[in-house]
């Protein structure tokens, strides 16, 4: 690093210290519960994840993107998983597991009540946790719950601190684990940045700013070696969600990341494709996850959820468009999985919401304010704060 570059980046790091960073870093007892949101920004297509196989409808709709019915004598086509749905065989070896282990459910059917079809405005709806008729976009439902597990350390697998994340009682460290992760000073220049900020309100911060990417570098460079037994790293989210246990094992309890890419407008594919390749990352990453967590999975429950599905059918390029109702996924060691959960009906067109979209019979404030009431024991004023207005619904999924 050259005098102008390490001038532009301790500024930069300057900046950023003024932000809410500056957690201490420290181990969190081993067997307190992990919860981590995995936001898939784009409005993943859910129909060609969980395939409504049983549904002539679905074949109708999508003549060149449908995934075929199960047949054992077709590698191409669904994995059943009960009479009426399926599985893209995409993640066979990675979601299909979990769901034989009975650690993965599906929530179908699943979203918010915002019909803008608007990726912005609908991922800030779902990040602020709040009714359509409160905006306060400085609060986030993750950060108002974070207020409420006292001793629950919180991080952001993110660039920015995210929505979800903002307007906390305390500061939430962000960091993106998605390049390989490492300290962006030496020791001489950690100095040097240190000792302007000695005896100013931002020391504290601006030390933490610089140890927590050094300690994470150490620590995930130690265990990507370990993991891989001299194998190449893992690609793309696998590599992250690798990174990611590290820390959830050790030091983080409440977690945060996303993954872009979902928008497929055009040449979705079945199973190739644009939308294969990011389901396939999907599961390698959510699979990673789970096994480098080793017995940290059982206290660990993931939630994936999109801002909206998309379209039933195909449109004229071999795409979908912005929908409404999605599915959801929930994993984790002591979930109760291998199983279909919420409210549900009969996917034909009489059940299509405008004549284009699934509906939306289970709300994701409720969905979630019910999971988090099992996960963490929260009462019902106390969920209310993190969900106003909502109304939980306990799946039983933990």
């Amino acid at each position: 690093m050259n005098r102008r570059e390490f001038l532009l980046a301790a500024g930069a790091f300057a900046a950023a210290s003024t932000l809410p960073f500056s957690g201490r870093l420290f181990a969190a007892p081993a067997n307190t519960p992990r919860f981590l949101l995995v936001f898939l920004r784009g409005g993943y297509d859910c129909n060609n994840l969980l395939v409504p196989c049983s549904s002539d409808f679905y074949y109708a709709s999508r003549p060149s993107l449908a995934i075929a019915r199960p047949d054992s004598g077709n590698p191409d086509s669904a994995i059943a998983l009960d009479a009426d749905w399926g599985l893209n065989p995409v993640v066979r070896e990675t979601l299909y597991p979990l769901w034989q282990k009975k650690q993965l459910a599906f929530v179908p059917f699943a979203g918010t009540s915002d019909l803008s079809r608007s990726h912005f405005e609908t991922q800030d709806h779902i990040e602020r946790g709040e009714p359509e008729s409160m905006g306060n976009y400085r609060s986030g439902f993750l950060a108002r719950l974070s207020g409420l597990l006292s001793g629950t350390s919180a991080i952001a697998f993110t660039n920015n601190l995210p929505l979800s994340f903002q307007g906390a009682q305390r500061d939430i460290p962000n960091i993106s684990l998605k390049a390989d992760p490492k300290a962006h000073f030496n020791e001489r220049q950690a100095a040097i940045l240190s000792g302007m900020y000695k005896g100013t309100p931002l020391a504290a911060a601006s030390a933490d700013g610089l140890a927590l990417p050094k300690t994470v570098s150490a620590d995930l460079r130690n265990e990507m070696v370990q993991a891989s037994r001299g194998a190449p790293g893992a690609r793309n989210f696998a590599a992250e969600t690798r990174r990611i246990a590290t820390l959830m094992r050790e030091q983080y309890r409440l977690g945060f990341v996303d993954v872009g890419g979902w928008d497929t407008h055009v040449n979705q594919g079945s199973v190739s494709g644009g939308l294969a390749n990011n389901l396939r990352n999907l599961g390698e990453g959510l699979a990673a996850y789970a096994e480098a967590l080793g017995d940290a999975w059982n206290d660990t429950t993931v939630v994936v959820l999109s801002e909206f599905g998309r379209t039933f059918r195909e449109n004229g390029d071999k795409g979908t468009d912005h929908g409404h109702g999605t599915v959801h996924l929930v994993l984790g060691g002591k979930v109760n999985g291998g199983r279909l959960a919420g409210e549900q009906v009969a996917v034909n067109q009489q059940n299509l919401l405008q004549n284009r979209d699934y509906q939306v019979l289970n709300d994701y404030r409720d969905v979630l304010g019910g999971l988090f009431g099992r996960i963490w024991g929260l009462t019902g004023s106390e969920l209310q704060a993190v969900f106003p207005q909502a109304q939980p619904r306990d799946l039983q999924l933990v």
